[in-house]
């Protein structure tokens, strides 16, 4: 008897530990939005995040989760700054280690919610820039 998943539950297990941009911001819009975690440093959370997004940088992530996240069964989606970096992947492990059952990746990152035109907040303030046409139909309502 083998092992290995079929490609079947390999895509099944991928699609319920990652979500895409457009698919978080309609979880939000919704309002049944999980928790949104930012798992980069300090200064890149300065210069920019998801609205409503929780800071907890991957060093500090165990030890601050139950401040955010009391229950183990909390939906949580965990990013970083994009497909170059694996703060998210990090995160997410950390948290499935301490038990936390309903954790997400956000496949592309900050850099893909951004690129498809969703808002972004900085210390700066609130901004919205346009999709990129690489990433969603610029025809598209965000």
């Amino acid at each position: 008897m083998s092992t290995s998943l079929s490609a079947a539950d390999f895509f099944a297990a991928k699609l319920a530990y990652e979500t895409d941009p457009a698919d978080l911001a309609a979880e939000r819009a919704s309002g049944a939005g999980p928790i949104v975690i930012d798992t980069r440093s300090a200064a890149s959370w300065s210069q920019g995040r998801i609205p409503g997004a929780v800071h907890l940088p991957t060093a500090e992530l165990e030890a601050r989760i139950t401040g955010v996240a009391p229950s183990l069964g909390t939906a949580i989606v965990v990013y970083c700054w994009g497909p170059g970096c694996n703060g998210s992947t990090r995160g997410a492990l950390i948290l499935a280690s301490l038990g936390y059952t309903n954790v997400r990746e956000l496949i592309g990152g900050f850099e893909y919610w951004s690129r498809e035109g969703f808002a972004t907040v900085s210390d700066e303030g609130r901004r919205r820039g346009s999709p990129d046409p690489l990433t969603a139909p610029v025809h598209a309502s965000t």
